[in-house]
Parts: structure tokens; C-alpha cells; sequence
């Protein structure tokens, strides 16, 4: 019953949010798709282009959903219909993003978990061979669910012990340890003989290597990477203190975003770049092959460190994946507690059936159900729900969301939320961010990545 709901969860603290926002923000996206896109667009050129991008357009929507968040103190369905039921369906755009990504995303989150496991048990040079290892383990009709299930228990145990006393404590040792794994990783690949070379393609700007490409892709990487137009930032503002200052913590969200994304290049680019000889060849490998295809080959050739480069850069990325899935799930839990308006522990076994039901079938996409080509020859049902969810819906919701607040509530509904905790001066440069410049760029965003997806842009 009603009567019966338990108070709402908030963070402890100012820091407590800005750990959890941060660790949201640092996933798989920073570990395997920046690398490959600083390679790709002339490394320092790529890494100003982005820094730039994040403290613009990226803190200003974080602002924006964080605040819409704390004011309503609802996740992302209650958030917009508290402002009239005529609005209920942005927020059920935005929360139906997170029920599509949850799923796969715990997936890839069993693949990583595979991996770092076996350079424990099967060693450095079993995981090299050239895609083999990883083709026969996807593939698999047993143990590929088995790992998939394993890496959702670990995320289902965090979300099951609460905000403060689940969430916060893993973010408390997951971060730091990723932080300092990755740079431990980067020092001992830049002693590498050729590293140093690498390194210098990476943090080099290369000013030929601009373009309107350029801008998309950064302007995509960033989009994703902060989780915004998820429902997460709205539901995670919702526990948010309203002594706790938005525009400070927005900034440092912004702020562990690069940071990580720069270490995660230091550390593969220069790696890469000697495996391959040069950066053009280090860009021809994106996503999936990049990360469980070349660079186990890369860990092989470190002989003696092999297996524990490894493992160490396994559970540096197993980390990274963790605390990302650990938010997708904590705003689906958010989101069924809100809606039907039970205990968490009742909304927390929904979203556990409904994780595990559609991951068990978007991973047959690989085996039993691997006829199935949704996007053309080769594709898979998770190359589909991540298009949908990540081209399509998203900023579909972040336009809806823009036009929202820029031109139906007006700016100043969340401008008088935000300058509740702390000043604002930035106030009418952010709003006419929301209300002009955001919903281009987002259209942008829109159009390039479904015209890539269908051959008419490249990407």
C-alpha cells in the first residue's frame, strides 16, 4: 500500500552524488570508443575538440536533467508530469532508453567479466588469437548466459543494498581503484620501447585532422559517455540534497568524464600504436575487436607482464562497466518504484526478471538466434537495441527535453532550482544554450548517426 512506501533514498552528500554521477558517466564508451576516435581525429585535436564540448553543451544538459530531478524529486516519468500529464510521455521516452540498455550492456559486462577471469585461469597467450577466444565464447549456447548472469548478480547485489549503503560504498572503491589502475597501466605502457611515439600521436594536436566529422563524433562520445537523455541524471538528482550545490558538481561530473576518457587513450593508444605502427591503423579498430581482439594481442607481446597487464586492465574496464550498470539498473528500480508506487525490494525484482529475461534473448543473438540480421548482414539483436536506444531514442528524448524546459517551463523554472544551492551566473548563457544551441546540436547528432547507420554519412 501507499502508506506503507518507504522514504525516498538520498545521497549522504554533496561528494556522494558527484561519485555516483561520475562513476555513471565513466563506462565502456570511455574505455574502448574514445581511444579509437582520438586515434582517428588527430589525437590532441580530438581530446581540445571534446574538452570543450563537455564543458558547453555536455554541463549545461547534465545541469539541466540533474536539477529537473531535485526540484520534482522524481525519476524520469514523474519528473515530467509533474508539470501536467501532457508531458508524461517525454519521461516515458526517457525511461523506456535505460530499460532497452540495461539489458545488452550487462552482456558486454559478462564478456569482460570472461576476460578477466581468464588471465587468471587460461592465461595471456589463450586470449590472443587473433579473435578465435572471443568468437567461440559470444557464440556459445551455455557459458556466454553463464557470464552474463554472473556480471548482473554482482550489479544486482549493489542496487539490492541501497543508494547509501550499495551504491555509495562500491562507488567509494570502485572509482579510486579504476583511477589508479589505469594510470599504473598507462605508466607501464609508455616504458614500452616505441610507447613514447604513440603517446606523442595521441596528445599532439593535429589541426588538418578538423572537421564537421570531428565535431559529430565528439559531439556523439560526449552525449553518450555522460548519460544524459537516460532518465539516470533525472533520477539521481531526485536523491540529491537541496543544500548541495548543482553547478559545482555538474562541473566535476564533467571533469572525471575527461579525465578517465584521457587515461583510457593514454593508456591504448600508446600501447596500440606500437603493436600496429601507427595511428591510422590503431583507428581501423573500434569498439569490440578493439578491446577484446587487439589489445589481448598487445598484452601477448609483454611476455613476463603479459597476464597481469591483462587481468589489471580487464578489471580496470569490469570497474568502469560495474558502476555504469550499477546506475542503468538503480533508474529502472527508481523508475517501477515510482510508477506503481511499491517498495523498493518489489520494484528491484521486477527489474531483475526483466534484465535477465531480455538479456537471456538479446544474447541468443549471438547463438540461437543469430539468423536474425535487424540492420543488415552481420548485425545482431544488440547491435539493433544499441542503435535504437543510443542514434534514435536518445536524442529524440534530449530535443523533447530541451524544448521542455527551454520553451514550455521556461529556463527559469530550473534556473530558480539551481540558484536554491548555490549562485548562477551563468544563467542566461545556459539558457539560451537550452533554448537555441542544444536542440541544433542534438538534430545534428540525430541525423548524422542514422544516416551513418544506413551508408549515407560516414562515421
Amino acid at each position: 500500500m501507499a502508506g506503507n512506501i518507504e522514504k525516498r533514498a538520498s545521497w549522504s552528500g554533496k561528494w556522494a552524488f558527484i561519485l555516483a554521477a561520475a562513476a555513471s558517466a565513466v563506462g565502456l564508451g570511455n574505455m574502448w570508443r574514445f581511444p579509437y576516435l582520438a586515434a582517428k581525429y588527430g589525437g590532441g585535436t580530438f581530446l581540445i575538440t571534446y574538452l570543450v564540448l563537455v564543458f558547453t553543451f555536455g554541463v549545461s544538459l547534465l545541469l539541466l536533467e540533474t536539477a529537473l530531478g531535485r526540484k520534482t524529486g522524481q525519476s524520469a516519468i514523474g519528473a515530467f508530469s509533474s508539470f501536467g500529464k501532457k508531458y508524461t510521455f517525454i519521461g516515458v521516452l526517457a525511461s523506456a532508453v535505460p530499460f532497452i540498455i540495461t539489458p545488452y550492456y550487462c552482456i558486454i559486462g559478462g564478456w569482460v567479466t570472461k576476460y578477466a577471469a581468464s588471465y587468471l585461469g587460461a592465461g595471456a597467450d589463450a586470449l590472443a588469437d587473433g579473435g578465435g577466444f572471443f568468437t567461440s565464447f559470444i557464440t556459445s549456447n551455455v557459458e556466454s548466459y553463464v557470464w552474463m548472469l554472473v556480471f548482473m548478480i554482482l550489479v544486482f547485489v549493489v542496487v539490492g543494498l541501497g543508494v547509501k549503503g550499495g551504491i555509495e560504498k562500491a562507488n567509494l572503491v570502485m572509482m579510486p581503484a579504476l583511477i589508479i589502475m589505469a594510470i599504473a597501466i598507462a605508466i607501464y605502457t609508455l616504458t614500452m620501447p616505441g610507447a613514447v611515439d604513440g603517446a606523442l600521436y595521441y596528445l599532439t594536436p593535429d589541426f588538418s585532422k578538423f572537421s564537421p566529422e570531428l565535431v559529430i563524433s565528439a559531439l556523439g562520445q560526449m552525449f553518450y559517455s555522460l548519460s544524459l537523455a537516460m532518465g539516470i541524471m533525472i533520477t539521481y538528482g531526485s536523491y540529491m540534497r537541496k543544500q548541495d550545490s548543482l553547478t559545482s558538481s555538474v562541473v566535476r561530473i564533467g571533469g572525471f568524464d575527461i579525465g578517465v576518457s584521457f587515461l583510457a587513450g593514454l593508456m591504448i593508444v600508446p600501447a596500440a600504436f606500437v603493436a600496429m605502427g601507427s595511428g591510422e591503423a590503431v583507428a581501423s579498430n573500434a569498439g569490440p575487436s578493439l578491446m577484446f581482439i587487439t589489445l589481448p594481442g598487445v598484452f601477448a607481446d609483454m611476455e613476463g607482464m603479459a597476464a597481469v597487464i591483462g587481468f589489471v586492465f580487464f578489471l580496470l574496464v569490469l570497474f568502469a562497466a560495474l558502476t555504469s550498470a550499477i546506475s542503468l539498473t538503480e533508474t529502472l528500480v527508481s523508475i517501477v518504484q515510482d510508477g506503481l508506487k511499491c517498495a523498493r525490494a518489489k520494484a528491484l525484482g521486477i527489474v531483475i526478471a526483466f534484465v535477465v529475461i531480455v538479456g537471456a534473448f538479446i544474447n541468443a543473438g549471438y547463438n540461437g538466434l543469430a539468423f536474425i540480421e535487424p540492420l543488415g548482414a552481420g548485425t545482431s539483436l544488440l547491435d539493433f537495441a544499441d542503435f535504437f536506444s543510443n542514434s534514435v531514442l536518445m536524442p529524440i528524448v534530449a530535443l523533447l527535453t530541451c524544448i521542455f524546459v527551454g520553451w514550455i517551463i521556461k529556463p527559469k523554472t530550473i534556473v530558480d532550482e539551481v540558484r536554491i544551492s548555490a549562485p548562477f551566473k551563468a544563467a542566461g548563457a545556459w539558457s539560451i544554450m537550452i533554448k537555441y544551441i542544444a536542440p541544433v546540436l542534438v538534430i545534428i547528432i540525430l541525423v548524422a548517426y542514422v544516416a551513418a547507420q544506413f551508408g549515407f554519412f560516414s562515421m
